[in-house]
């Protein structure tokens, strides 16, 4: 199952994953909700007096070249509704194009890059002015700087769950940040912060639409990875020669998850390593997956996690053991966007799309 290009397909993509799949809660105090009750949407300064006459005029700042272009681009990739116009847009290196009836999509120059959604304009007072240093085609998928995200921060004082344990990334679009609350919900915000919006980066690619940028998927997934604390990862390692390595963010109370857990063994056999992140999401589930992480050794808290999946049955933690071993990298997990558990993804971060009960699953895996 391919991930939707627009986030209008989104409720459709969630409905056929939940059905081997938990669903993720919705957060009730997601940024893009934050942002709206405190200001309008924004597009271009300039209003459109009559949106149902096309315009084929130029504004100063996009030329015939460009505008052509997109349009161009757009009605071959297969958009049908009309365009209204063209217009430099508020995230950096982009153009929006405003469609009748449609939200408007943000898309680059060569028409590659295309975000669809309204843009919201940050209420929280500018701190920081300074245009900070943009991305390079290297650091695609990489955390944002210390320096960037403090500047970010700085400027983000009215938008709720935002702090300094909130993910950033750089995108392929220089200026453009990808950004998730620590419940996963993910959104786009320009690198000074002062517009948001809740859409994705899609790409065209041969004059149609493939879906979200994948390579930045990876690499972003990739460095979400690296950031765990692999000793807080629940291993089961491969049995033999180790063909493939799986990271899976999993709930102790999640039926799927449970299914899937059935596999282990034979996952293992076939020379799959799989390492867990503790993602609890349902309203139980914290302290129960705290108290199997609270567990001595990997032994036995492979032993209480397996006891949890195969057989409903909890292990309290141990009285001594007041820290909470699951929750940093369940925020540092956050920046995987998880839509539904269990959400498995390779090591080279590429997330499995379809039922873990299907022949594809080995395919995904390379294995046997």
């Amino acid at each position: 199952m391919k991930r939707p290009v627009f986030k209008s397909a989104s409720i459709i993509s969630a409905i056929l994953f939940a059905t081997t799949a938990c669903a993720q809660p919705s957060s009730t105090q997601t940024i893009t909700r934050s942002v709206s009750q405190n200001a309008p949407a924004t597009g271009q300064s300039t209003p459109i007096k009559n949106p149902a006459v096309k315009s084929t005029a130029t504004t100063a700042n996009v030329t015939i070249a460009i505008d052509s272009r997109l349009r161009q681009t757009l009605t071959q990739a297969g958009i049908k509704a009309q365009i209204i116009s063209i217009a430099p847009s508020n995230l950096p290196n982009l153009y929006q194009v405003s469609l009748v009836g449609q939200p408007p999509l943000h898309i680059t120059a060569d028409g590659k890059y295309v975000i669809q959604g309204e843009l919201q304009k940050n209420p929280s007072k500018r701190q920081v002015t300074k245009t900070p240093t943009r991305s390079n085609s290297a650091q695609i998928g990489m955390p944002v700087s210390a320096a960037v995200k403090s500047a970010m921060l700085a400027n983000m004082s009215e938008l709720k769950n935002m702090s300094a344990k909130t993910p950033f990334f750089y995108t392929a679009v220089p200026g453009v940040i990808w950004g998730a609350t620590l419940e996963g919900v993910p959104f786009l915000i320009a690198d000074d912060a002062q517009y948001v919006t809740d859409g994705e980066i899609s790409v065209i690619e041969n004059g149609q639409f493939t879906g979200l940028d994948e390579n930045f998927e990876k690499r972003k997934n990739q460095s979400v990875f690296k950031s765990l604390d692999q000793s807080q990862l629940i291993t089961y390692p491969a049995t033999g020669t180790e063909k493939a390595v799986v990271y899976v963010a999993t709930d102790v109370n999640c039926p799927y998850c449970r299914m899937l857990h059935k596999q282990m063994g034979s996952l293992n056999k076939k020379g799959v390593t799989v390492k867990t992140i503790g993602y609890p999401i349902y309203e139980q589930s914290p302290e129960q997956m705290r108290g199997i992480w609270c567990q001595a050794d990997a032994t036995s808290r492979r032993k209480a996690l397996d006891k949890a999946m195969l057989k409903g049955q909890m292990t309290p933690a141990p009285a001594n053991c007041k820290v909470n071993y699951v929750t940093p990298n369940r925020e540092k997990a956050a920046g995987l966007a998880v839509v539904a558990t269990p959400a498995i993804y390779r090591d080279d971060g590429v997330l499995f799309q379809a039922s873990f009960e299907s022949p594809e699953f080995l395919e995904f895996l390379g294995v046997e």
